[in-house]
């Protein structure tokens, strides 16, 4: 699977994702449109189903009342109930009918067409109620009796119980219609629309999911270009097809992108000018400072014997040539630096014996107090790492107080160099800024004895030696700490380098 496919696949699988909440959305709203639209269709068939069996049933039932019940005899016998509702049951859309009257004595008299089916025991007490209550006759209510119905279930199985009364004097019939049918009609619907509502699911996430296809795709070659575009690869440009919004920002992309290039080649073009003057610059100084340093160190020589009024100068002039010729040289190491030309000198050296030699080669024996152990090999360059101590070491001394101690020691796969001072420490607005360059920890006072680049160099080197240096201030409030850490083995950070440039070289000559 292709790096660009992958990323796509972590995206899409992200809750944070546009696609997912794409996707969740448009199921959403047709799982809400679709269980809305199922539930007001279940409701209606089923309120259509049950009110077209009901009013049958019930019509049925009214008329055989009329037409059977209300023709027995004013004191009909059991036969005669049990014969008439079974004419009744046998007539009807399939339900069972009870006949109940009273015997002289107010005993009940039941007649019914399936006793194994359908007692009295069957019938609500509410619903009995209601049709034993003898209403009165007004002009809104013609007859005494009504038409009473209820629906309800027995042992599990939906029933529509109904009753009435034969208005003038006769029985009390009750009719028990099944509506199991319905009820296995309706639950097919309910299946039927369910899956309805699954597949509407299912549509509206393929849908969802084609349009995010159509409408991300874009926006991820979007975010593509963007990505190569902070990579450093100015020259990507998105294809623009279409007229619509995205196109637009397509174009507004590669309008940016355009602009972002021209400007980033002019600033390159600029920096590498100022680079290049900068080193034209120090080259073309060497020379005559080479000659007007000969000169100086031999007024320095004679200065004894000059004029007590000239020696002063003399002495001035020897000592600004030479901070003008560190200045030189400092700026000389910085444009290498900059041009990506400083190399790594590699050798295996003993970091104490390293150390004592940058600091003898100095005499600052005196006031040094070296903490190391003989025996820390390392592989590095030996004479970045003297620039480097010289300048964390000279700067303690410059800025600090003495004494000044430097402690060696290794964690790891690292080597840890630590350079205290008891001075009055680093201001903390200046802490931030130690290693910028020519940076000034007081504006009125500009001019120094140094050239404000000897900490900026030497992070360099410990930057190219895939290390680091950090600066602080003791936690103790006695001056200021500053600690290297590079690499005990820089031999891998040469090795990776090299392989860099050579892949660089390899695309270069292939885009050739």
């Amino acid at each position: 699977m292709s790096a660009v496919a992958k990323r796509s696949l972590l995206a899409g699988l992200r809750w944070t994702s546009l696609r997912l909440r794409l996707v969740v959305v448009f199921a959403l709203v047709a799982l809400t449109a679709a269980v809305s639209a199922s539930g007001i269709a279940y409701w209606l068939n089923r309120e259509a189903v049950l009110t077209r069996t009901q009013d049958a049933a019930l019509g049925d039932f009214r008329q055989e009342m009329q037409n059977r019940a209300a023709s027995l005899p004013l004191r009909p016998t059991k036969d005669d109930l049990q014969n008439t509702a079974v004419q009744m049951a046998s007539s009807s859309p399939g339900y069972s009918v009870l006949l109940v009257d009273k015997r002289d004595g107010g005993k009940p008299i039941v007649g019914n067409s399936d006793l194994d089916s359908f007692t009295l025991d069957n019938v609500p007490l509410s619903l009995q109620r209601q049709v034993n209550r003898k209403q009165p006759v007004e002009a809104g209510n013609k007859y005494a009796y009504h038409l009473f119905w209820q629906r309800t279930s027995i042992r599990g199985t939906p029933y529509l119980v109904a009753g009435t009364q034969i208005i003038g004097g006769g029985p009390t019939g009750y009719m028990l219609k099944s509506l199991d049918q319905e009820r296995q009609d309706l639950n097919s619907l309910a299946w039927s629309l369910g899956i309805a509502t699954a597949l509407a699911l299912v549509g509206s996430a393929l849908l969802a999911q084609a349009a995010a296809t159509t409408v991300l795709r874009p926006v991820q070659r979007l975010g593509d270009a963007a990505r190569k575009l902070g990579e450093g690869k100015l020259d990507t440009r998105l294809v623009v097809s279409g007229t619509d919004e995205l196109a637009d920002l397509s174009h507004t992309f590669n309008k940016a992108a355009s602009s972002l290039e021209k400007k980033v080649a002019d600033m390159s073009a600029r920096e590498e000018s100022s680079r290049r003057f900068v080193a034209d610059m120090s080259h073309e100084l060497r020379t005559p400072l080479t000659a007007i340093t000969a000169v100086a160190e031999v007024l320095e020589d004679e200065a004894d014997s000059l004029d007590p009024m000239i020696a002063p100068a003399v002495h001035l002039v020897v000592s600004e040539t030479r901070r003008l010729n560190d200045l030189v040289e400092n700026l000389m190491e910085v444009t290498r630096f900059d041009a990506g030309t400083a190399r790594l000198v590699l050798d295996t050296v003993d970091v104490a014996d390293q150390v004592t030699a940058c600091i003898d080669a100095r005499a600052w024996l005196d006031a040094v107090d070296l903490d190391a152990e003989r025996g820390m090999m390392v592989r590095l360059d030996p004479r970045r790492l003297d620039v480097i101590l010289a300048n964390l070491i000279g700067n303690a001394l410059k800025h600090g107080g003495s004494p000044v101690r430097v402690a060696v020691r290794t964690e790891g796969d690292e080597l840890v160099i630590q350079v205290r001072d008891h001075g009055p420490g680093i201001p903390e607005d200046v802490l931030p800024h130690v290693f910028d360059r020519f940076y000034k920890a007081s504006a009125s006072r500009p001019r120094s004895e140094g050239s404000g680049l000897g900490l900026s160099i030497a992070m360099e080197n410990a930057h190219i030696h895939g290390g680091d240096i950090t600066a602080a201030n003791s936690p103790d409030g006695d001056g200021a700490v500053f600690v290297l850490r590079l690499p005990r083995d820089a031999e891998r950070l040469t090795r990776t380098v090299q392989d860099h440039d050579a892949e660089v070289q390899d695309e270069e000559g292939d885009a050739t």
